[in-house]
């Protein structure tokens, strides 16, 4: 095999691992090359997702799911909307067994939710698995077996035909069982099918359908896992794409794929053998699983919804369903998991903060624009591929501030949390301040404390001049006159001064008392809670932002000016 050399401006060199020892998919599994579909394809119905967390997922835990915990987990699955279930292993433990049979004997099944029970080729364990499902309205029995040449020489010990012998001779034992209870359907799963030869799969999954019988209204579930990732995803696809063209009686069989994630790439294996011709995906909530996982089904459901696709399960309180599945599971949901994690609608970086800012703000002017609630409008916001409330998350935890944040991130939750709408020119003025204080603490600052910060930086009306009473006066001409007792270092006296307007006034009154003062911006923003003023301010050689809070919008002016003033002359 050559290499390709490497580009001048690559200065990456040959590695001390030893990546001989492996082979690439291609030396392991024929995948036959065809014209491809499937990149041309596109996800318009979402496919049926079957949850396999209470056996497949609790297979995998260090302390597998009780009863109680399993009941949770299951009515959590029918309440978001599953309608077929894998419900457990009955032939593998007693616990599996007892949980099966409680779904039985407790009435916990809705009516139009099919479980699934699993089992290996093996006469003994089937008919444990039948003696499970007895009393079960309907049901879906899932046979399994290992297919691929390394499990076949490794693991079985057997060849293509002992191995086709068994599985023929499981599936009849399984359709002399379910004579007796005809609400019963077939699941075939060739295991390892992504390593298995191409043509052996058609002979095994043909050969069931036509052994089981299948028809368009009792069809049977051919499910093809990638029990290991072995290549890229679009290889999955090509494997699947295949299959779905060659099967027999094809209207009489429901494709399935379980992709794991060996690779880190199930859920783009499981996204691209949807295209490619799947109708149904096999997963855990969360991508619990052995080794690195089962496919994650709310990453693929959500993957949906954010495309403008109906994923058919209900997420509207995606913290109840993660807290639900960490309870049961006893494993943490990773605070950056795709759509459900702590932070992933979370931004602290100042560029993505304003960009989220600004999108929010856009979207309810859209909304206005179009006479219909937020909820509704059409969703557009940066940084954000869904509104966080379509999934029950609130906006309060979208932005958050810490060192690496920036003035638009500090403005929003100054004006969301405490109705403190800053000017323009202000905001890095406070987003400095607000960086030097997490530099260094090194941590988050809270809504609550960001305006605690900015009522401490800010509000200063005791300092060098202190205004111990006032009062304003209209003259007949229109004019202001500012009359006031002022304090400033260990002096006090009484002051006035006259200007067009109340701020000019109380500027003038100052100067009377040898303190010149330039206001070089000023706004007022009226609120619920008052009025809040913002005075920038020259004063003693120096430039400083002020801001005041007050019933009325003249006092929140004087009191802006008198902090802007305190602060240039510390």
């Amino acid at each position: 095999m050559t290499t390709t050399p490497a580009p001048v401006w690559n200065p990456q060199r040959p590695g001390p691992m030893p990546f001989h020892r492996y082979r690439p998919f291609q030396e392991r599994v024929h995948v036959p090359a065809a014209d491809r579909d499937w990149p041309a394809a596109r996800i318009e119905r979402a496919p049926l997702w079957v949850p396999v967390d209470l056996r497949d997922g609790n297979q995998a835990l260090a302390e597998p799911m009780d009863t109680p915990r399993k009941r949770r987990f299951f009515d959590l699955l029918t309440g978001m909307g599953f309608k077929e279930i894998e419900v457990g292993y009955p032939s593998a433990s007693r616990t599996d067994f007892d949980f099966v049979r409680h779904l039985v004997t407790s009435g916990a099944v809705p009516d139009d939710v099919t479980p699934v029970v699993f089992t290996p080729a093996r006469r003994d364990l089937i008919d444990r698995t039948f003696e499970a499902i007895e009393g079960l309205p309907r049901a879906v029995v899932h046979l399994y077996i290992a297919t691929s040449p390394v499990w076949r020489d490794v693991v079985l010990r057997r060849g293509r035909a002992e191995v086709w012998r068994t599985v023929r001779e499981a599936a009849e034992h399984m359709a002399r069982r379910a004579d007796r209870a005809s609400c019963v359907r077939f699941q075939f799963s060739p295991e390892t099918f992504n390593l298995t030869e191409p043509d052996f799969v058609l002979e095994l999954c043909d050969g069931l359908t036509g052994l089981w019988d299948a028809s368009p209204d009792r069809p049977v579930t051919h499910n093809l896992p990638a029990t290991v990732e072995i290549a890229t995803p679009n290889v999955y696809a090509d494997q699947i794409e295949y299959v779905h063209r060659h099967l027999s009686r094809r209207d009489s069989v429901i494709l399935s794929v379980h992709p794991h994630n060996d690779r880190g790439t199930g859920v783009a294996c499981a996204e691209l053998a949807v295209l490619a011709g799947a109708q149904r995906v096999e997963g855990c909530l969360f991508g619990n699983g052995e080794r690195t996982g089962n496919v994650d089904l709310v990453t693929l459901a959500l993957n949906l919804y954010a495309q403008g696709v109906d994923p058919m399960i209900d997420f509207r309180d995606i913290d109840t369903v993660r807290e639900t599945v960490e309870h049961c599971n006893r494993l943490p949901v990773h605070p950056r998991h795709p759509y459900a994690g702590e932070l992933v609608h979370t931004a602290f970086s100042g560029t993505h903060q304003d960009a989220i800012s600004k999108g929010l703000a856009r979207h309810a002017e859209l909304a206005r624009e179009l006479g219909v609630p937020e909820r509704r409008a059409p969703w557009s916001v940066p940084y954000l591929p869904i509104d966080p409330a379509d999934v029950g998350r609130s906006y309060e935890a979208v932005i958050r501030v810490n060192s690496q944040s920036g003035k638009g991130g500090t403005a929003y939750l100054l004006r969301t949390h405490h109705g403190v709408d800053l000017p323009a020119r202000m905001r890095p003025d406070f987003s400095r301040t607000v960086q030097e204080a997490t530099d260094d603490s090194g941590r988050e600052m809270t809504a609550k404390e960001l305006y605690a910060l900015f009522r401490a930086t800010y509000l200063v009306e005791d300092g060098e001049v202190a205004l111990e009473a006032w009062s304003v006066h209209r003259d007949e001409a229109g004019g202001h006159r500012f009359v006031c007792t002022l304090r400033t270092g260990d002096r006090t006296g009484d002051y006035e001064g006259t200007g067009t307007g109340p701020v000019s006034a109380f500027v003038d009154a100052l100067a009377g008392a040898g303190i010149t003062v330039d206001v070089l911006d000023f706004c007022e923003r009226t609120g619920d809670e008052g009025t809040d003023a913002f005075a920038e301010c020259r004063a003693g050689g120096r430039t400083s932002w002020g801001a005041g809070r007050d019933s009325s919008a003249l006092g929140a002016s004087v009191r802006a000016v008198l902090s802007a003033v305190n602060r240039a002359l510390r």
